[in-house]
């Protein structure tokens, strides 16, 4: 990790040192910016997602981090004694530095394998209602006539397959809480 200050962050964007400083954070896993302006902190954030082109995770606390946060693709928010400015700026919040490790760990791996299930049940039930209508098509002879009423097409997506989502969305964990945080490398399964 590279932990850097205010001072040196303004030596960086006025000597234009932009790349060197780009370099040296390639072989970082995290940047830690402190004592420094809203504004060195935001654009730290703009130059490693413009220059990188990676995925960028800004964590705030206060009035000075909002620019930071919006910046970033992922803002978090903790809310503390310098106010709300930053929970109300952010993607989540929570309400201490404690909780970030089951945010990012736990529901962030839950999160990621039900996106991935419901992808997978979307790319199958629209597969398979395709496939319906294709044979269809040669029963009646290819003459375009429609197998279902149109509102029962509508109500298709809306009533009939709407179960399976909301149960994967509430209810699915593939692994528990516990295990998850005993072993933070199970998130890179699932990438």
């Amino acid at each position: 990790g590279l932990v850097i200050d205010g001072r040196t962050l303004s030596v960086i964007f006025q000597g234009g040192l932009e790349e060197k400083f780009l370099e040296l954070t390639r072989h970082c896993r995290s940047v830690l910016c402190c004592r420094s302006t809203p504004l060195q902190k935001s654009m730290v954030v703009k130059l490693v997602r413009r220059q990188l082109k990676v995925m960028t995770l800004s964590i705030g606390d206060g009035a000075n981090d909002v620019s930071m946060i919006q910046a970033a693709d992922v803002g978090i928010g903790i809310s503390g004694q310098e106010g709300m400015q930053a929970v109300m700026a952010s993607d989540f919040a929570v309400s201490r530095f404690k909780h970030l490790k089951k945010l990012l760990l736990v529901h962030g791996h839950w999160c990621y394998t039900r996106l991935a299930k419901m992808v997978i049940y979307f790319f199958y039930k629209n597969v398979s209602y395709v496939n319906l209508l294709f044979w269809y098509q040669f029963f009646c002879g290819f003459s375009g006539n429609t197998m279902i009423d149109y509102w029962q097409m509508i109500f298709f997506n809306l009533f009939f397959t709407s179960m399976p989502p909301l149960v994967f969305g509430i209810l699915d964990r593939d692994v528990s809480a516990e295990t998850l945080l005993g072993l933070p490398e199970l998130y890179k399964n699932g990438q």
